[in-house]
């Protein structure tokens, strides 16, 4: 579950921290208060998109902290194979550092990357945005939720079944080379020659660029490489007052004195080795310049290699090794058109036998979206009926397509019908905003069954209802937070009242900038914030009393879920 959330610096926020509890977490305030921060906050720690302009005027950075804790041993072995520090009582740190032109993502103090974060916010928790249900209008979003609801069993046909599909694409990818006109194949042939021939006769070596680029650079700088050396030379031992004229007379003084001090003699001793090593690295330093002759033809020579493989890599790949395994793809190509029937042949035969076991797992993807499709309606339509739609028929029509793909050639499409003697129609023509939103959360609910998501998250759930739909919202919210930690933010009374823990955000003016704050209420603050939602102008008892009413029942519906869990 999500335990903390530290943000700093980010848009109307100058510093705030929220402890979030298990259950039904609210989070409410008034219009323009900054409730989309505070859930932004969260995405932008799981590696949503960043903005320089996202740090609040004035500072250098925007940091967003997340504190989670796993309990759960599956989870925490899944989190293990992402290479992903996890402390030992379960504790995940994720910190998300926003500078302008940079950002840094750490994990329990590990730099990672957004990749990494990613990964592990699937595991860890599920955000559903103000927009999200949107998605239910794209066909193309229904086989994926009903593939999520299908679990292990079509996950693992899935795999296969992509492995399978990349194959056949590719091999009918090779195919085509070979349906081609006589003129065509001897173009492609006379080609793909030329450009062998071309690498065979440079007579590359691995490393070789390397090598004669390291040498060229010492050859073209030899002269300011000579000076240099000459230099050193000079100061060290071979010119007025050197180095080494001075360590030499530093030795004579020395012992001339050692006789009176077994110290001096010492120090004399070492500054001698001293001599004898700068001795030594004169005569080095000669030999060096003497091998640095400039050879003219040899130079030329070194600077027409380098042409010729600096071309060879601009047409054939960025270093000599990838030229070279260019030029033994081409050696097998050049033997496939030589020998175009035989290959065509071996092709077709493979392509069959692809097809053959691509269409077997089509079938049996198909089979179990069939299977779990009947599953999933039966479940959804009691849903729907708990979130207020009367007389709903829902339907999920799996159909074959003409083509396979990689999740196979299933077309899979969501039918509703929310008023009596309707017929089906397509989720995205029938269903109005709010019924949108319901039907999200009926989808979200039924496969929070199925996964070990411990953390939900609801932005704006209650749009488009009011009345006793709100009332039905608020008990389906109620119920999922037997089993999951939900935050949600909320306008509506009646989905706060069946809060575990209410948070408010406010904004507010401090030293004439705006800042935004959340904190968590208390049971008295509790009472008045609900009676500010239930449209009050003035907090009276009457008012306060209407809230507590509210808080009543809804703990009474959550503790006859909580005796059906019993």
């Amino acid at each position: 579950m999500l335990i903390s959330l530290h943000v700093k610096n980010l848009a109307l926020i100058s510093e705030t921290e929220v402890t979030f509890g298990e259950g039904l977490n609210i989070l409410s305030g008034e219009t323009g208060a900054g409730k989309s921060i505070i859930i932004g906050s969260i995405n932008l720690a799981l590696g949503a998109r960043a903005d320089k302009d996202m740090i609040r005027t004035g500072a250098d950075y925007a940091l967003v902290e997340l504190v989670f804790q796993v309990t759960d041993d599956a989870m925490r072995q899944e989190i293990n194979t992402l290479e992903i520090p996890v402390e030992e009582d379960g504790i995940i740190i994720i910190q998300r550092k926003i500078q302008p032109g940079r950002n840094l993502f750490k994990i329990c103090g590990e730099t990672v990357t957004a990749k990494q974060i990613k990964a592990l916010s699937e595991l860890l928790i599920d955000i559903h945005g103000q927009h999200e249900h949107q998605s239910l209008l794209y066909k193309k979003n229904h086989m994926e939720i009903l593939d999520s609801f299908a679990g292990e069993e079509l996950a693992v046909i899935k795999a296969d079944l992509r492995e399978k599909y990349q194959m056949y694409v590719k091999l009918k990818k090779e195919l085509a080379e070979f349906c081609m006109d006589d003129g065509a194949k001897a173009k492609e042939l006379s080609l793909a020659e030329f450009e062998y021939q071309e690498i065979e006769e440079a007579g590359l070596t691995a490393g070789e660029d390397e090598d004669i680029e390291r040498d060229y650079r010492k050859m073209a700088n030899s002269r300011q490489i000579v000076e240099a050396a000459d230099k050193a030379y000079q100061l060290t031992g071979n010119g007025e007052q050197s180095a080494a004229d001075a360590v030499g007379y530093a030795v004579r003084e020395l012992r001339s004195v050692e006789s009176y001090d077994d110290r001096a003699q010492e120090l004399a001793d070492e500054l001698e080795n001293i001599e004898a090593l700068l001795s030594d690295f004169n005569r080095e330093i000669a030999e060096y310049m003497a091998d640095m002759e400039f050879d003219g033809e040899q130079f030329n020579q070194m600077e027409e290699r380098l042409n010729l493989l600096n071309h060879l890599k601009r047409k054939y790949g960025d270093s000599i090794q990838a030229v070279l395994q260019y030029q033994a793809q081409l050696g097998e190509k050049i033997e496939r058109l030589n020998n175009a029937d035989t290959y065509k042949a071996q092709l077709e035969t493979k392509l069959t036998e692809i097809q053959t076991k691509l269409k077997s797992l089509c079938q049996k993807a198909s089979k179990v979206r069939g299977k779990e499709a009947a599953k999933l309606e039966k479940d959804m339509i009691a849903a729907l009926t708990d979130l207020n739609f009367l007389d709903v028929g829902f339907e999920i029509q799996v159909r074959k397509k003409e083509e396979m793909s990689a999740d196979g050639y299933d077309d899979v499409e969501f039918m509703i019908s929310t008023n009596p003697g309707e017929p089906l129609k397509s989720l995205g023509n029938v269903a109005s905003g709010g019924e949108l939103s319901r039907i999200m959360l009926a989808i979200k609910t039924v496969l929070a069954s199925r996964d070990r998501i411990p953390t939900m998250i609801f932005d704006e759930i209650d749009t488009g209802i009011s009345g006793k739909t709100a009332w039905k919202v608020s008990e389906k919210l109620g119920h999922l937070s037997q089993s999951h930690q939900i935050i949600c933010i909320t306008h509506l009374p009646q989905i706060a009242a069946m809060s575990d823990n209410h948070y408010k955000i406010a904004k507010q003016a401090v030293d004439s900038k705006t800042v935004t704050d959340i904190m968590q209420l208390d049971e008295k603050e509790t009472v008045d914030e609900l009676a500010r939602m239930l449209g009050s102008d003035e907090i009276t008892d009457t008012v306060r009393e209407n809230a507590r009413e509210l808080i009543a029942t809804a703990q009474k519906k959550k503790a006859c879920y909580c005796s059906d869990r019993k």
